[in-house]
C-alpha cells in the first residue's frame, strides 16, 4: 500500500463541476495516490482511475492524429500547460508512424498562466490563470524524453518546448525553422491576443488536409478565442467540425 498523499493545491481554472462531481473526483485521485497496484503495473491500468471527461479527451486527441496521419508536417500545441496531450501525440506518433522523424511536436505556453488578458476576453478571467507549478517545463521536459526514448529513433530529439509570450516565440522560432509546415495545430491559448496573433503565423504553413483544432469556440466565458477565429479566419471559409465527446472543442481540415 502507497503512502496516503494530501491533494495538492492547483491554479485558478474555471470549472462548472457540482461540488458532489469534484468530491469523488477527489476520491478517485486518492484511490490513485493510494492504490495497492505495484507500480511495475500501474501504468497499464491506469483506465481504472480515468473519468469519463479525461478519456473523452485522450480519445478527441486520437481522432485528430488519425486525420493528419497522411498529411506532412509537424504538430504545434498553443497553451501547453501540463503537457497531456504532448505525451498522447508523442505515443501516437510511436504507434501510427514510429519512423516519422520529420513529425516534430512543439508546444508553446509561458508555464506561467496568462500573461495578460485584453476586453475582449471578456470578465471571467485574470492574468496569472491556468499557470503550473514553478519549473514544471523541466518535469514534462522528462517525461517527454521518456515517452521518447519508448519509441524508434529515439537518439533524434522529435519535440520542442517554446516556454514565453508565445505572440514573441513563435516568430523567433518560425525564424529559426523556415521549412516548418505545420499539420496539426491545436489552440487552447482561451485569449484573444496570442490566439489572433499565433493563427495568423500559422495559416500559411498549413497544408491541404491539415487541421487547426480550437478548444474554446462559441465559449461564453472564453470570448477571445471566437473573436480571433472570426478576424483570421471567418466562420464561411471552412466547415466547422465539431466533435461529439467535448462541449466546444472543435476543428477545421484546410481545404474543407
Amino acid at each position: 500500500m502507497k503512502t496516503a498523499n494530501q491533494p495538492k493545491p492547483g491554479p485558478n481554472i474555471i470549472s462548472k463541476a457540482p461540488e458532489t462531481e469534484r468530491q469523488r473526483r477527489a476520491t478517485l485521485m486518492q484511490l490513485l495516490h493510494n492504490s495497492p497496484i505495484p507500480d511495475s503495473e500501474l501504468d497499464s491500468n491506469v483506465g481504472l482511475y480515468c473519468t469519463r471527461q479525461a478519456l473523452s479527451r485522450v480519445l478527441y486527441m486520437h481522432d485528430l492524429y488519425r486525420q493528419i496521419i497522411e498529411v506532412h508536417g509537424s504538430i504545434m500545441e498553443f497553451g501547453v500547460r501540463w503537457g497531456h496531450n504532448l505525451a498522447l501525440f508523442s505515443s501516437f506518433r510511436g504507434i501510427y508512424e514510429p519512423y516519422n522523424y520529420s513529425r516534430k511536436i512543439i508546444g508553446f505556453d509561458t508555464f506561467g498562466g496568462f500573461p495578460s488578458v485584453a476586453a475582449k476576453d471578456g470578465g471571467a478571467v485574470a492574468t496569472g490563470d491556468y499557470g503550473v507549478t514553478e519549473s514544471y517545463e523541466s518535469h514534462l521536459s522528462q517525461i517527454l524524453d521518456i515517452h521518447q526514448s519508448l519509441s524508434p529513433l529515439s537518439q533524434i530529439q522529435k519535440y520542442e518546448l517554446v516556454k514565453g509570450d508565445a505572440e514573441k516565440t513563435l516568430s523567433e522560432y518560425l525564424d529559426r525553422n523556415p521549412h516548418t509546415i505545420v499539420s496539426l495545430a491545436c489552440f487552447d491559448f482561451d485569449l484573444y491576443a496570442p490566439t489572433n496573433a499565433c493563427l495568423e503565423m500559422i495559416l500559411p504553413r498549413v497544408p491541404k488536409g491539415g487541421i487547426i483544432a480550437f478548444d474554446e469556440l462559441n465559449h461564453p466565458q472564453f470570448p477571445g478565442e471566437t473573436i480571433a477565429v472570426l478576424e483570421t479566419i471567418g466562420l464561411q471559409k471552412y466547415r466547422l467540425h465539431r466533435s461529439p465527446l467535448n462541449p466546444f472543442c472543435c476543428y477545421i481540415k484546410i481545404g474543407e
